[in-house]
């Protein structure tokens, strides 16, 4: 499920909850709940408010 999201994320742009799930084909509290695991990885962070993008 995770590397879904990685995935989904890889052009590197910032992009909102809906659409990374959307994106990764996933349900949108489902992705929530990926997207808080991959921070806490600091795998992803967020560059402004509601919007995650991947750690270089």
């Amino acid at each position: 499920m995770e590397e879904k999201i990685l995935q989904a994320m890889a052009s590197g742009e910032a992009m909102r909850p809906g659409d990374i799930a959307a994106a990764a084909g996933l349900k949108k509290a489902e992705a929530d709940k990926l997207i808080k695991k991959l921070v806490k990885e600091e795998k992803l962070y967020s560059p402004k408010r509601c919007f995650y993008a991947l750690k270089k």
